[in-house]
């Protein structure tokens, strides 16, 4: 498949304008985050628009996409443009943490940047879309509080490595674990990613899950057809 567009089952993602492509973590996360009952969900970092139509796809409700970056924005803006779901996503070139808006968002959604100690990419959008730098964890969840409703949801996928840190960043703004789901490419390897999903009620009870990417065969564990049997167009 050609490096420049990606083709899902009811729409297509167009990405040579973007810095960061079409992979994995964000394709599990759009399948696997909470919006059954969301009026309003924010994709902050939306890049190519991919888990903000995903979004659209799974829910009725309106959706508003972040992106810093002003040519993933143009062709997040184009992507959304083309699919079905045009009239209920809405594309913002900005940073996060400048963003203001009138409405209050009861889901949060995020692949943050995280390669905190890596070497700086020689371009600069994919630079800013994969270090840490321009969002900690902790400048994250206080805007985070101060776009959202009481009662949102934010869920994010990040290094296994790095979780505790964001777990904690999460508590000392008020949000705390209410699932976490550990990813394994394989059965015999250990956890490489988390998605975690974050409420604002200190006495919920954690829920803890692994999930098996693939299976010893090569093939899509059935947890992850589960996810992204929708969107997929190899997984019938």
């Amino acid at each position: 498949m050609p490096n420049n567009y990606f083709r899902f089952k009811q729409f297509t993602i167009v990405q040579d304008g973007c810095a960061m492509k079409v992979g994995t973590d964000g394709c599990l996360l759009g399948g696997w985050f909470e919006c059954s009952d969301s009026k309003h969900i924010l994709d902050i970092g939306c890049g190519s628009g991919l888990i903000s139509i995903m979004a659209a796809q799974r829910c009725n409700a309106q959706v508003t996409g972040i992106e810093i970056d002003r040519d993933a924005s143009i062709q997040a803006t184009e992507n959304v443009k083309n699919s079905p779901w045009t009239e209920r996503i809405e594309i913002v070139n900005s940073d996060f943490l400048e963003y203001s808006s009138d409405k209050k968002f009861d889901t949060i959604v995020c692949n943050p940047p995280y390669f905190v100690n890596s070497l700086k990419c020689d371009k600069q959008s994919r630079t800013l879309a994969r270090h840490s730098d321009s969002l900690s964890s902790n400048s994250f969840f206080a805007k985070c509080a101060e776009v959202s409703t009481p009662a949102v949801t934010v869920s994010i996928i990040i290094p296994c490595d790095i979780a505790e840190e964001w777990v904690s960043s999460g508590t000392e703004n008020g949000f705390y674990v209410k699932r976490i789901t550990h990813i394994k490419t394989t059965p015999t390897k250990m956890p490489k990613r988390a998605l975690i999903e974050f409420v604002r009620d200190k006495d919920v009870c954690p829920i803890e899950s692994t999930l098996v990417f693939e299976n010893g065969r090569g093939e899509y564990s059935e947890e992850t057809k589960d996810i992204l049997r929708d969107f997929y167009l190899k997984i019938p």
